[in-house]
């Protein structure tokens, strides 16, 4: 039997949407298409975890939370880890835009990752991991309630 090491950790993202489009970064060299996320660092909780991340990744600093998206366990394999990873997801939306439809160009951002505005059905089609899909679906239920977005 293989014996494999099993990695634990508590991660935080966003679903960051802007006038029925959805942030998403495409990752070029894995061939992948994900929402924005890391991990929670020490000191952090969830949501300045999630706030940091999305920052860092996509660029937008400007972002901010409205609604709580809840929390869900991935379990996947990889390079011989075994990841059990907590995932605290929220629904954000950028401030640059409360009065002005124009979403701004992001400054800075990690090279890895090219922030792409979707609308949400092809937000949805485009992401490469099923846990992901997951946190766009609670987003546009909350959305299609009025919730700030």
């Amino acid at each position: 039997m293989e014996h494999r090491r099993t990695e634990r950790y508590l991660a935080a993202g966003g679903v960051v949407v802007h006038d029925n489009q959805v942030l998403v970064l495409r990752r070029p060299h894995r061939a992948e298409v994900r929402l924005p996320k890391g991990h929670v660092e020490p000191g952090e909780d969830a949501a300045e975890a999630a706030i940091r991340e999305t920052q860092e990744e996509s660029g937008y600093q400007d972002v901010r939370i409205i609604a709580d998206l809840g929390i869900q366990e991935v379990v996947f394999d990889f390079q011989g880890r075994h990841i059990e990873r907590i995932e605290h997801y929220f629904l954000m939306n950028l401030t640059s835009t409360a009065d002005d439809d124009a979403v701004p160009d992001p400054v800075g951002g990690e090279p890895q990752f090219d922030p792409i505005w979707l609308p949400w059905n092809e937000a949805m089609d485009a992401l490469s991991f099923p846990a992901e899909k997951e946190w766009v679906r609670r987003a546009y239920a909350l959305s299609a309630r009025g919730y700030g977005v």
